[in-house]
Order: structure tokens, then sequence, then C-alpha cells
């Protein structure tokens, strides 16, 4: 385990222990929607529009702090990371408005993108010979915090304790990180520095002229989007699709959450299994298939056995790490600007992320069942533009 022999494994834990806190954090003012909208004088409408701040703030920082932290070091871009989001938790804690709410919920997006301007280049730098397995990690760390959040909610509502202390919970267990990652080294981000290949130096113009808005790359693109949007929508409003649709206690319902990340956890593994008899791009088709059969299953038979299974299969099939995938696959089709495509295709997610919550809560108010039948229509387009994907693929290595 080439993982274990670093010395920069006590310094992983660290950001593992953030992702896992940031897993609690993508879903925490949603599985607290309910307490929030009272305590702002809102509805769910006025709830979602905080959650659709976290994408502003993620995509007003995404392209800016990537390279800055090439210029300033991984160190102070995960403190900054975890500095903002401890200000975003308890900032939407104790926020007496939905205005202020959404202020902090752009601070939320913005210390996601400073912990992944630091956390992923320091894994690669700690981990050189073993990139991948140390970036791929973060996913079950994110999805571990996604599983837990919503039984230590119910937890709380059982026994009658204050939901904010789940806010408060993540804001500590980021404090103990921070001081932690003080007594840890970082990889020294300025060794190496290998000569600039000229792709690098490439213009949007440069890029432009390459192959990013070719049919192979304008379907990245959207794919960034729908990947985005397919695990979103289970993610943030599963629990309450359980209680309005199949009327499952509130307890039942928040479980959804917790089966979606198990099925994303599981995902991690087998992947790895299948990636070794599978090319990458049978995988995305193949997942985003069955994206489109589970969020279908989910819609046409809402049953509380039904919309359990299908929320496992969701999360396996939509947030296992198939948005990863289609990245990789993307900088292997096209291998020119990989910096800009990268912030392309994440920036189509954060618009996703944006977006999202406000379309969901328009639809909710009119019928929530809607909102599964949404999820179908775009995981299918989803499925149809892996398949181009694919043809394109086949066609370029043919």
């Amino acid at each position: 385990m080439l993982l274990l022999k670093s010395k920069f494994m006590p310094t992983a834990w660290g950001l593992y222990l953030n992702y896992f806190v940031h897993g609690m954090g993508a879903i925490i003012i949603s599985q607290n929607m309910d307490f929030l909208a009272e305590q702002w004088n809102t509805d769910s409408m006025g709830v979602a529009g905080v959650i659709s701040m976290i994408g502003i703030g993620r995509l007003s920082v995404l392209f800016v702090s990537g390279k800055l932290s090439d210029l300033f070091g991984r160190r102070l871009f995960v403190n900054l990371g975890i500095m903002t989001y401890i200000i975003a938790l308890v900032g939407v804690l104790f926020s007496p408005t939905v205005t202020l709410g959404m202020i902090f919920g752009i601070l939320f997006g913005v210390a996601n993108s400073f912990l992944d301007a630091g956390t992923y280049p320091a894994l690669i730098e700690s981990f050189p010979e073993d990139a991948a397995r140390a970036n791929t990690a973060l996913v079950v760390f994110i999805r571990v915090g996604q599983l837990l959040l919503p039984l230590i909610i119910s937890f709380m509502l059982a026994s009658q304790i204050w939901p904010g202390w789940s806010f408060l919970l993540a804001a500590g267990l980021l404090l103990f990180s921070a001081v932690y990652l003080s007594r840890c080294p970082f990889p020294d981000y300025k060794i190496k520095k290998p000569k600039k290949d000229i792709n690098e130096k490439m213009t949007i113009k440069a890029v432009k002229e390459s192959s990013i808005f070719s049919v192979e790359g304008i379907s990245f693109m959207i794919y960034g989007y729908i990947s985005q949007a397919t695990f979103f929508v289970a993610q943030q409003w599963m629990t309450r699709y359980g209680m309005s649709v199949a009327s499952m206690s509130e307890i039942s319902a928040r479980a959804l959450v917790s089966y979606f990340s198990a099925g994303s956890i599981a995902c991690v593994f087998i992947t790895m299994g299948l990636a070794k008899k599978l090319k990458a791009v049978e995988v995305m088709c193949l997942y985003t298939l069955l994206s489109v059969v589970a969020t279908a299953m989910v819609w046409a038979f809402p049953s509380p056995f039904i919309i359990t299974i299908g929320t496992f299969l969701i999360g396996f099939a939509a947030a296992g790490g198939v948005m990863q995938l289609g990245l990789s696959i993307m900088t292997e089709m096209i291998p020119v600007g990989k910096g800009t495509i990268t912030g392309i295709f994440f920036s189509l997610g954060s618009i996703a992320s944006f977006t999202l919550p406000l379309i969901l809560a328009y639809i909710e108010q009119y019928n929530m069942r809607s909102i599964m039948l949404f999820n179908t229509g775009v995981a299918a387009i989803g499925f149809v533009l892996a398949l181009i994907i694919a043809s394109r693929y086949k066609l370029k290595n043919s």
C-alpha cells in the first residue's frame, strides 16, 4: 500500500476529515429545512434560495482559487477553506433572516472551492504514484458524512435536541482539523516544477480552435451539468419526496440520504474492479443508464420500499464518482489546456448547484412527484450524451 508508506499519510487523514465534514455540509441546510424556514420566517422556496447560493459561491472563485493555490501553496488554501466553512456554518445557523442566510450560503460555496484548490493538488503531490486512489478516497469520506448526518439529525429530533447542534458539530470537527493539520507536513508545491508545456499556455481562443467546442467537447460540458444535476436532485430533495409522495415518517425519509450515500460508497469500490474489465467510457454509459432506470422507478412506483431501493441505486450510479469519471475521459479525449477544461467542466456542475434549487422549489409548489419525473428526464439526457461521447471515443480510437 503506497499510501500508507508515505510520510504525508497523517496529512491526508486531516484532509479526509475536512471532506467528511464537507459531506455533511453539502446537505446540512436541506436536512434542516423546516428548522431554518421557521427561524427565517420563510418557506421551502426561501431555504432553497440559500442552497442555490452555494453554487454561486463555488462558481465565483473556482477559476481563481486553483491558480492562486499554485502561487501561494496548498496549506494556505486548505486553511482558508476550513476557516470559511466554519464561518459559513455558524453564520447560517444564527442568521435571523433568509437574506443574511444567503450571504453565508455563498460562503459555503467559496469554502468548497478553497478546499478543492488546496486538497486535490496536495494529495496528488503527496502520493504522486497513487494519486488516483488518494483523490478517489475523498468521495468515500464525503459520502460517509452524508450517510451519518441524517442519522444524527433524526436522533436529535427523536431526543428533542436542538437541531442547531448539527451545525456546531461540523464546525467543531473543522476546528479540530485545523489544529491537527497545523502540526502536519505539506508537500513542497515548488518541487519538480516542470517546464511549461505549450498546452498549458493555450488561451481560450487556442482551446476553442482545438476540440473543446467539437461535438464531444460540447457533450462533455453539458454532461458536467447533467452529472451534477442527477445526484443533486436525489441528495437534496429525496427526504421531502419520501415524506410527501410516499407518506414516509420523517425519520425514515431522512434515512434515505444515508442509503444514497451508502450506494455511492459501494460504487467507488465496485468501479475499481470494473475499471480492470471495462473501458472508462463503457462504465460511464452503464452508470448513466442505471441512473435513468432508478429515477424512473422512483417516479413511477413511489412506495417506501421502491424509493429506498431507488435512492441507493441513484447514489450508486450518479454519485459514486461518475462525474470524476467523465472528467477523466474528457481530459483523455481533449488533451489540451487541461486546467481550462477542468474549470469549464466543474463550472457547469456549479451552475447546476445554483439553478436546480430554484427550479425544484418551483416544481414542488405544484406537484412534488414531478420533481422525480424532471430528474428522470435529466438522467435520460445524460445517457444520450454518454452514448454520443462513447461513439466519438470509439471513432477517435479506431
